[in-house]
């Protein structure tokens, strides 16, 4: 495309939807040796509408032992809505990952992928505070990259302190464009920490875990700060107990976890117990109707008869088991993975939508 003769403007274009839409990489970059960044745009001419710190759900086709058949993987965008023309996340592979090691292997510039989103509330914009301490450890630096990336470019006078746990200097993501920013960002303090530093490695930081002194060095201030922390549970537990354990005031403490929930896989019964009623749910598009117990999810009943709900994280976060509610009520508790509008449009999700009666849903 020359992109001189019919050079877009944003006002001219309509932002990515992803009901409609897929995604297009165009680009691959090695952060360290076990993380990498994906770069995408949308399928047709557009932009990406979101607030930095949000994740999307993408739909990789892989399975368990190769099985090819899709597999919904949520990531942090590490990108900044601030830069709306692409959006990238930056992913660590695990030893035991799946959809992670596929992308590594095989999701290359020019192929295309289903994705939904972006959600998520973990963000400045959602909790705003006068002056920020970001704390994280290995890929849970992503939403804090993106949010510092957005007020480097609406707000470079912003008083932030990053401060980032590594194991070793190498392990270190967005060294380099940290280092930049902080030269940049007259208020931007950054606390690099790693475990330990092989000798080769002229290191000269801090070592070791990170604890109420090093947090001291960095911002002697924190206890006055608005914090959000993303990592490992177990980080993320040890920094929340040190700040409770000091009185810090937690409604400042936001903190961002994937930990996806076990599946559930539920034997319900044919007929009620004592006293009470079955609800039966149908699943219009697969042409079958069972009976869910009480207390029981939409998406339970679907699993324990063989309906094929897509579903990642399992606890009303990530919005990926979105399903249009045909008929009948359901009372649903979600934690932010559903957008008011769809909701008026009659989805739900089925991870934590409990039919309140007889239901009929598209799936």
């Amino acid at each position: 495309m020359n992109m001189a003769a019919v050079y877009p403007h944003l006002d001219e274009m309509q932002p990515w939807n992803a009901r409609l839409q897929l995604l297009e990489c165009i680009s691959v970059t090695p952060e360290t040796a076990d993380v990498m960044t994906f770069i995408f745009k949308p399928e047709k001419p557009g932009w990406f509408r979101y607030i930095p710190g949000q994740f999307v759900t993408l739909e990789l086709p892989v399975g368990p032992n190769g099985v090819k058949e899709p597999t919904m993987r949520t990531y942090t965008l590490s990108s900044s809505p601030s830069r709306p023309f692409t959006v990238a996340v930056t992913v660590k592979a695990q030893k035991d990952s799946i959809g992670t090691r596929w992308m590594f292997d095989n999701l290359k510039p020019g192929m295309k992928i289903r994705a939904l989103g972006p959600l998520g509330d973990f963000s400045y914009v959602k909790h705003p505070g006068q002056k920020y301490l970001f704390i994280s450890a290995g890929s849970g630096i992503t939403p804090m990259m993106s949010m510092t990336r957005d007020l480097n470019d609406r707000a470079p006078s912003s008083d932030v302190v990053f401060i980032n746990c590594s194991r070793t200097p190498a392990d270190i993501i967005f060294r380099r464009e940290l280092e930049d920013l902080a030269r940049h960002m007259p208020k931007l303090t950054l606390g690099l920490i790693v475990e330990n530093s092989p000798r080769h490695d002229a290191w000269v930081g801090l070592q070791g875990m990170i604890d109420r002194a090093k947090i001291t060095m960095f911002a002697s201030d924190f206890m006055e700060r608005t914090v959000f922390c993303c990592g490992p549970e177990p980080f993320m537990t040890a920094v929340r107990g040190l700040l409770e354990g000091l009185d810090f005031d937690m409604k400042n403490y936001h903190q961002e976890s994937f930990a996806p929930a076990l599946p559930l896989i539920e034997e319900l019964p044919s007929t009620a117990a004592e006293g009470e009623v079955l609800a039966n749910v149908a699943f219009t598009m697969s042409g079958k109707e069972f009976p869910c117990q009480p207390g029981q999810t939409v998406l339970m009943t679907a699993r324990a008869n063989g309906v094929r709900i897509g579903a990642a994280c399992e606890s009303g976060l990530c919005g990926t088991c979105r399903v249009l509610l045909v008929s009948g009520e359901v009372d649903m508790n979600h934690n932010g993975g559903i957008l008011d509008d769809e909701i008026e449009e009659g989805y739900i999700l089925a991870c934590c939508s409990r039919p309140k009666g007889d239901v009929a849903v598209e799936a």
